[in-house]
């Protein structure tokens, strides 16, 4: 994050990290008010799950919002993929789940799906908010048709983050401001838009490439900004080529401009 997660707080340690550490709380959930005040800990609390596949930015975010004592929120685990997720939501039943939205395993919609049954429990809903570097507006309306109630980019302060956990606890919608054009057109009409069959065929991080690709990135520059190895990067561009039948990288920019993808 941007402006906040380089972490000027000390980290508390509170809450389990990841599966291994990850243990049941009691239901915690906030009051009404306003962001971390002094006394957080004493009027309002929301237990947290952390789902991020990078390391240093789940650290970043625990530093920064997880001192529970000044900010009233308790990160009670994390998750670096679908399943490590899955596991440790169910474990923890946190009222909050910071989500992003490109995970190993199927992506951010996939963790939604597979926690459906904790979304809907009227006593304790496990409620999710995307919390995601990427701003394209097929990512934003796919996680809020999986059941997100809002999407937020990594370039939100730690300060405002503590806010949306709260307000998304309470059941507000949270969007950062830019994207909630998307959820507005995307649910302006009764009908849903078309389902793109092609672009359903990619994985999350498929189609982050793809986007990257389009945009003239080259493949050292791809890995180095979503921490992956050239090899990965070319892998992924092989699959998207043969699942799209494109030949290279100029039919495939081409493709995803038509898409505005771009």
């Amino acid at each position: 994050m941007t402006d906040a997660m380089g972490g000027t707080n000390a980290a508390s340690g509170s809450g389990a990290q990841g599966v291994p550490g990850a243990t049941p709380g009691p239901a915690g959930g906030g009051g009404a008010g306003g962001s971390g005040a002094g006394d957080a800990e004493a009027a309002r609390r929301v237990r947290v799950v952390l789902v991020d596949d990078h390391r240093m930015f789940r650290t970043g975010v625990q530093a920064e919002i997880g001192e529970t004592a000044r900010t009233g929120v308790e990160v009670v685990g994390e998750a670096a993929d679908v399943d490590q997720a899955v596991t440790v939501i169910t474990a923890t039943r946190p009222e909050v789940v910071l989500l992003d939205v490109h995970l190993p395993g199927g992506g951010g919609v996939e963790v939604l799906r597979r926690s459906a049954s904790m979304m809907a429990d009227q006593d304790r809903p496990v409620r999710f908010l995307a919390l995601s570097v990427s701003d394209a507006a097929e990512d934003v309306i796919g996680v809020i048709r999986g059941g997100a109630r809002g999407y937020v980019t990594k370039t939100i302060t730690g300060t405002d983050l503590v806010d949306a956990i709260f307000r998304v606890s309470e059941g507000d919608a949270v969007f950062s401001p830019r994207l909630a054009g998307f959820v507005l057109d995307a649910f302006a009409s009764t009908d849903a838009p078309p389902v793109d069959e092609d672009l359903d065929r990619l994985t999350q991080r498929e189609r982050e490439v793809l986007r990257l690709i389009a945009r003239g990135y080259a493949y050292k520059e791809i890995a180095k900004q979503l921490f992956i190895s050239v090899k990965t990067v070319e892998s992924h561009v092989s699959a998207v080529l043969r699942k799209l039948q494109l030949s290279n990288r100029h039919e495939l920019t081409r493709w995803a401009t038509a898409r505005r993808l771009v």
